[in-house]
């Protein structure tokens, strides 16, 4: 089993990838990880998957992966969480996930981003308040 990657170390990573990218893809990974701060400060930042910033709080809230063309954020339970406001334009058909793309000029609506990653973070903490079920032997 791989190790995981300290917490301090993937932010720098995420850190390093933000300069590398350097146009505005850098960018926007800064703007939507400030954002993800913000709306939760307990996150913790981690480096999965050969690269990809993840954010997690109870499990994986999201992930940031960048493209040539988009910025996109992949919630984890995306299928399972309220989305009034249709931030969710990516990854519609699957059972699970759900996802933002962020094109080059998108603006961002910062407070239903927040809303979206709060009601990730509820829904994982919420699974693991739950005691699971004996088995009867």
């Amino acid at each position: 089993m791989k190790r995981p990657i300290p917490v301090e170390s993937a932010s720098t990573l995420i850190d390093e990838k933000i300069k590398e990218l350097g146009d505005w893809r850098g960018k926007m990974l800064a703007k939507v990880r400030e954002i993800i701060h913000e709306a939760d400060p307990e996150i913790v930042e981690e480096w999965k998957w050969r690269g990809t910033p993840v954010w997690s709080h109870g499990g994986i809230v999201c992930t940031g992966e960048t493209y040539k063309k988009v910025v996109k954020m992949t919630f984890a339970k995306g299928a399972a969480l309220k989305d009034p406001l249709g931030l969710f334009n990516s990854s519609l058909d699957g059972n699970v996930r759900r996802a933002i793309d962020i094109h080059e000029g998108d603006k961002v609506n910062e407070a239903a981003l927040k809303d979206l990653i709060r009601a990730a973070v509820a829904l994982n903490l919420e699974g693991k308040s739950k005691p699971k079920p004996r088995r009867a032997d």
